[in-house]
């Protein structure tokens, strides 16, 4: 049986390792700073990725792939995206390596095999694909160019935590060229959009969506979209971000095209992506003290029966009792696992699938079929009930939606009760060690502010939240006028 999780409240950091290593989800690998996604933790990222796609292609997009390598005079050739990454890129510099001269048992790099021109494993992928374009892009016929990309980058950590930082992961990014500015933020705002709704919908975290500073913009960016989600533990998390690239990209490669009126124009680009940070976000928004909280709709099992029983003809009984039930859940879209490992009593199994976050779980014993009945306990609210048989199918897809819709308002009221107003840099500072969470205040615009603010109290702006009203005031820090609360937090 499982080991009790250290609980949150104790050590928030070691919950976290431990139920990512106790639900069998990653593990580090010999490669350090980098993790091996285990096959339960795979599957829910494919539940992750499956959706994401199927709405991207439903916004027009198409999937395809570039080189992981980019040679270094195009990665240098966007100066503030260079510039931005340049400190975490691993480099290649040799193409072979040979036996050691002094210990035929081990190999070297081989120094004739040395590259003429150096190549970056992308950190991303905005230089090889707007080199490419450049080919693509001609016309206002060639345009708009709609392309999302599945793949992995290498962003070298010196602090690395299992999914929400590590040397290597897996991500998506979409990068789309224009012919108008106008266009050009309409994807960008789109995609913001489409980000947020899987949040909320599918992934049951509830998200702010707003514009970053300057400061944390991404690097070449001239608008920066994000959606901020709030932690159990009052921390912040980027979710997901969508960026306006304006013309940089288009100038640093020379991505032209005719208008329809014969002339020379630069295009216009966006870029935007998610990655594996993700699931780190789902664990935190939803686990408890007991193991993995998963909403249903990104749950690999959605359903686990677990026969109560004595002996193989009990068993075979109950197989044959619970069937008809598997297959028609199975009708309904709900994934189900019948749990018949002879190896592990129903205890054992019971943490099991708890630790695991599978939403709903059956348990059926020789009474339950003399009965008509099953017990049925939610994984959201550690409760059991008894239901009728008959009506099994029906209410387990009822209890899946509102499972769903419980995470999600749960998550929701923990963010209410976790989002200050404040006017004075002391409550600023007593909010932010006493509470945390989101605090909203009066920032005066400037860098040197934000830099000031974050150096005294490690706080960052989050975003400027889209749906926050003008209001006037005097910047929490400096005293100086300002015309809009901006969120700032702590944050991972």
């Amino acid at each position: 049986m499982a080991k009790k999780l250290t609980s949150r409240a104790d050590d928030y950091s070691a919950w976290y390792n431990e139920i990512v290593a106790g639900a069998d989800l990653a593990e580090h690998s010999a490669v350090r700073g980098c993790m091996v996604i285990k096959p339960y933790g795979f599957a829910i990222w494919e539940k992750m990725r499956d959706q994401l796609d199927k709405m991207f292609k439903e916004t027009g997009h198409q999937n395809a792939y570039f080189p992981i390598f980019v040679p270094k005079s195009l990665f240098e050739a966007e100066e503030k995206n260079a510039e931005g990454f340049a400190k975490e890129c691993a480099v290649v510099t040799h193409y072979r390596l040979k036996t050691d001269p002094n210990d035929s048992t081990k190999l070297v790099v081989d120094p004739k095999a040395k590259l003429e021109e150096e190549l970056i494993v992308r950190p991303t992928s905005e230089a090889i694909i707007w080199n490419t374009y450049r080919g693509w892009i001609q016309s206002y016929r060639d345009l708009p160019i709609l392309i999302n990309q599945w793949a992995n980058v290498v962003r070298w950590e010196m602090r690395t935590r299992l999914f929400l930082r590590t040397t290597e992961f897996l991500w998506q990014e979409g990068h789309t060229a224009h012919a108008t500015k106008s266009e050009a933020l309409e994807e960008s705002e789109k995609m913001v959009n489409v980000y947020s709704e899987f949040a909320q919908n599918w992934m049951a975290m509830p998200v702010i969506m707003g514009s970053k500073s300057e400061s944390e913009r991404f690097a070449g960016a001239d608008e920066t979209y994000t959606i901020e989600a709030l932690m159990q533990d009052g921390k912040a998390l980027q979710a997901g971000t969508s960026h306006f690239l304006g013309q940089n990209f288009a100038k640093a490669f020379d991505v032209q095209y005719t208008t329809r009126e014969g002339k020379k124009e630069l295009v216009w680009a966006t870029s935007w992506g998610v990655s594996t940070r993700l699931m780190g976000a789902l664990i935190m928004t939803h686990s408890d003290d007991l193991g993995l909280v998963l909403p249903p709709r990104l749950a690999p099992i959605q359903v686990v029966i677990v026969p109560i029983y004595k002996g193989d003809d009990q068993l075979e009984a109950i197989r044959e009792h619970i069937t008809p039930l598997m297959e028609n859940l199975k009708l309904k879209g709900v994934t189900v696992k019948f749990d018949d490992d002879d190896t592990r009593k129903p205890g054992w199994k019971f943490a099991e699938h708890e630790l695991k976050g599978v939403p709903l779980r059956v348990a059926i014993g020789n009474r339950d079929l003399e009965n008509g009945t099953l017990e049925l306990a939610r994984r959201d609210l550690n409760t059991k009930e008894s239901i009728a048989f008959a009506d099994a199918a029906d209410i387990i897809s009822v209890r899946l939606e509102e499972i769903q819709e419980s995470l999600f308002n749960r998550a929701l009221e923990f963010r209410k009760e976790n989002i200050t107003e404040v006017d004075t840099f002391e409550e600023f500072k007593e909010v932010l060690e006493k509470k945390g969470g989101f605090i909203l205040t009066h920032w005066d615009g400037t860098g040197e502010t934000e830099q000031a603010i974050k150096k005294e109290t490690n706080a960052t702006i989050r975003c400027i939240p889209f749906a926050e009203k003008p209001s006037s005031g005097k910047c929490v820090y400096s005293g100086a006028e300002s015309n809009q609360r901006v969120m700032f937090a702590k944050a991972y």
